[in-house]
């Protein structure tokens, strides 16, 4: 007597299913089946009804968070511990790294970031840019504090897991910190795993604000640019990868020249280098933590203010289907008239849109300029 299970094995191997998995995502490029997942029961849409909307997106952004400095200052971990000169021999620690790995760690915890929680959150993951979502976009304001809160959160659970993953190597390496420097809080000891601190010839804070803030400007604008939906170079799938790697490029040109990039990032990690290694965290070299915590929500308003003002095509947006004119079809019609000269029916909005030069490009019309 045959196996029916044997027999309904062999079956599906000859009918090309496979089993539900990471085969759902590539099930669009091969010709074989998927399995059917179960169906959904209603005790599970009871519930997830139920969960507070709030709630879920406070722990998306924390760990949305979380992902990307984790990431980031694990590698900053094995870098800082295998490298600083007499420390990484004595520990003896057999990993290795460079300023070129810690950006491509920020960069891919960034782009995980965005993939696993910006559904849930809208990802934005830096309390500047949830200040300047609200500016500029509409955010609500009364999740604005939840927002920043939950990034704080995330970040400072992703100093204290550090802490607990390199534990052993940490605290041999503070003890060789404070033989040889009196203090591990300095640019290169341990506690700059955690958080920024300037270079020893690092004295004058203008020139750090400076670096801050065009720095985090930088970011902010191509951020702002990868979020505007008529911006026909970016694609939402690409989104991730172009925002991970706008941040490792100013690591890579900046970062041994010390900068922080985000409120939540350096407030969460510099509170757990505080706990493990004194309020100095906070007033090292005269205090510079308020330039690495707070210039990068400044600077961000004014790189995103910048694109708004002068880089903005609203009328390219509505085109695309994206946005709408506060006063409808009529205001459209009006602004339309006005810029163009023509008296434009309701009717001949889209020729107006034409005229104006706003028509997809994949139709192969460019953008003129009247």
């Amino acid at each position: 007597m045959s196996n029916p299970g044997h027999s309904s094995s062999l079956a599906r191997q000859h009918t090309h299913d496979i089993e539900i998995g990471i085969s759902d995502a590539l099930q669009r490029h091969v010709t074989r089946h998927v399995v059917q997942p179960k169906p959904v029961s209603q005790r599970k849409l009871n519930f997830e009804h139920k969960r507070p909307r709030i709630l879920r997106e406070m722990m998306a952004e924390a760990t949305g968070v979380f992902f990307y400095v984790f990431a980031g200052i694990g590698s900053v971990a094995s870098f800082t511990l295998a490298t600083t000169s007499d420390a990484g021999r004595a520990l003896g620690v057999p990993v290795f790294g460079s300023l070129f790995q810690i950006g491509w760690a920020f960069a891919m915890g960034i782009a995980f970031a965005i993939i696993t929680c910006g559904p849930t959150s809208g990802g934005h993951f830096n309390p500047a840019i949830t200040i300047c979502l609200w500016l500029w976009q509409g955010f609500p304001l009364r999740k604005v504090p939840h927002y920043i809160f939950s990034q704080i959160f995330g970040a400072f659970m992703a100093g204290l897991m550090l802490m607990g993953c390199y534990w052993p190597q940490i605290q041999a390496a503070k003890a060789i910190d404070l033989e040889m420097h009196g203090t591990a809080v300095y640019n290169g000891g341990v506690a700059s795993i955690l958080c920024p601190f300037p270079n020893p010839d690092q004295t004058n804070q203008g020139f750090l604000f400076f670096q801050e803030f065009f720095v985090d400007s930088y970011i902010g604008i191509v951020i702002w640019a990868c979020l505007d939906p008529a911006n026909p170079f970016v694609s939402p799938q690409s989104v991730p990868l172009v925002i991970g790697i706008a941040y490792a490029t100013m690591v890579w040109g900046f970062a041994g020249n010390t900068i922080s990039t985000n409120l939540a990032r350096d407030l969460g990690t510099r509170i757990v280098a505080a706990i493990f290694f004194g309020r100095e965290a906070f007033t090292f070299s005269n205090s510079y933590s308020w330039i690495s915590i707070l210039v990068n929500v400044p600077a961000t308003i004014f790189a995103t203010g910048y694109y708004e003002f002068l880089m903005r095509d609203s009328l390219q947006k509505i085109h695309a289907g994206h946005a709408e004119h506060a006063q409808g079809e009529e205001g459209l019609q009006k602004h339309l008239s006005r810029v163009t000269g023509d008296d434009i029916t309701q009717n001949g909005v889209e020729n107006g849109l034409a005229n104006q030069g706003y028509m997809n490009a994949a139709d192969g019309v460019t953008k003129k300029q009247f």
